[in-house]
């Protein structure tokens, strides 16, 4: 019952995807959420008020004048009661109504005198959403403060084929989810994350690399973005899709991370190392795939490559927070400690991967927070909490040093 005791206001609009909102309805309520649906005039020759009202639980709402069973300014009393406002689907004139303040019928009322956090879904025809009166409209309410899923692209009930369609409840749910359960502390601040491993060529065809998956970097730019931070994750290879609202630059080599961290750690206020450079990579590159010679063997010579955190930390301005990853198999703490102090980091995330739980490639972590007051050790959790912890722990090390 995650949402137990948040009340969720609904606004359905007139578009095929209002069928969708009686699923989101649905789970909302499964996790404990109070639902008070708002249908517009077109909402109800989609999908009956009566659908909404047994989901819910509540009156379905249709009719700015309709006299409640208690007395109350209804649109007003809506207004005050969302924890968070929802408008799914969200059509290109309620996105209108509510740019240009605009309050004609109860939906569009009550959105106006809401002070809640508002999620929108737009669902419409391609060329409807494409439409610069659309697109104006939305950036309006963007600047204002109102959140926005999707839509997403695929095949559209009108037959055409592009972008307009609703997102998924789950999706929309999630997005709820967040909003009333994740702090927007880190509203405005600008996060650089890395995230990942690097490949050092060896010949054109082979490269040298380690198991980093990316999960670990991932969640911190998926979490730091969902607390409102303005997010640029570097990402060596991976299988893994771009974060929501995460802006992702792909890099291969550790050359290349140096390059991408040198530029753009100047303008960040956060900055978390969690990908796994190279130590070493080849001294020379063959140019031509290197051919086996009669069972000779084959002796590669390596160098170190530039040491990106060291970088970092010698380019670290006033008012910046350097975070590093310390991924471990022996004398955890007493390695993190070293590379706190000559790293000119304000924390360190220690681990030791050969521990269960811990390892490459797993969706669970087991780490060591250190900073120079000390240091503390979490269980195995997952690594999207593991993200929030470290997250509140910058967080009061800003507050710490203003």
């Amino acid at each position: 019952m995650l949402l137990e005791g948040k009340n969720v206001v609904l606004g359905v609009t007139g578009g095929i995807a209002a069928y969708k909102a009686c699923e989101l309805t649905s789970r909302l309520r499964k996790a404990g959420a109070d639902v008070y649906v708002i249908l517009t005039k077109n909402a109800c020759q989609f999908v009956s008020p009566l659908t909404f009202e047994t989901l819910s639980n509540h009156p379905a709402v249709t009719d700015t004048f309709a006299r409640p069973d208690t007395w109350e300014v209804e649109h007003i009393a809506l207004a005050k009661r969302a924890d968070v406002f929802v408008i799914a689907p969200a059509t290109a004139n309620i996105l209108a109504k509510m740019a240009h303040g605009i309050a004609d019928d109860m939906l569009s009322t009550t959105v106006l005198a809401t002070r809640a956090p508002i999620l929108a879904a737009p669902a419409m025809n391609t060329g409807m959403w494409e439409n610069i009166a659309t697109q104006e409209n939305v950036e309006t309410l963007k600047r204002r403060g109102v959140h926005f899923i999707g839509p997403e692209g695929g095949f559209l009930a009108c037959g055409d084929e592009g972008a307009g369609r609703m997102s998924e409840p789950k999706d929309i749910f999630d997005a709820v989810q967040t909003l009333l359960t994740v702090s927007r502390d880190m509203e405005n601040l600008r996060v650089l994350v890395t995230a990942g491993p690097t490949q050092e060529k060896i010949d054109p065809v082979r490269f040298i690399s380690n198991r980093s998956s990316g999960k670990m970097g991932y969640a911190i730019a998926e979490a730091a973005a969902k607390r409102g931070a303005r997010v640029t994750l570097v990402s060596g290879p991976t299988s893994l899709p771009a974060p929501k609202n995460v802006a992702r630059e792909s890099i291969l080599s550790t050359q290349d991370l140096y390059d991408a961290m040198t530029r753009l750690c100047p303008d960040a206020d956060i900055v978390i190392q969690a990908a796994a450079p190279a130590d070493f990579t080849p001294q020379t590159v063959a140019g031509q795939k290197i051919k086996k010679q009669g069972g000779e063997t084959l002796t590669l010579t390596f160098k170190q490559t530039q040491d990106v955190a060291f970088q970092v930390g010698w380019l670290k301005r006033p008012g910046q927070t350097l975070v590093g990853f310390a991924a471990e198999t022996q004398d955890v703490l007493d390695n993190a400690e070293k590379k706190l102090k000559k790293k000119n980091l304000d924390m360190i995330v220690a681990n030791d991967v050969t521990a269960p739980g811990a390892g490459f490639d797993v969706d669970t972590n087991i780490v060591t927070f250190v900073t120079e007051r000390g240091s503390e050790t979490l269980p195995c959790l997952p690594k999207a909490e593991v993200a929030q912890e470290l997250l509140n722990r910058v967080m009061r090390l800003r507050e710490a040093a203003e």
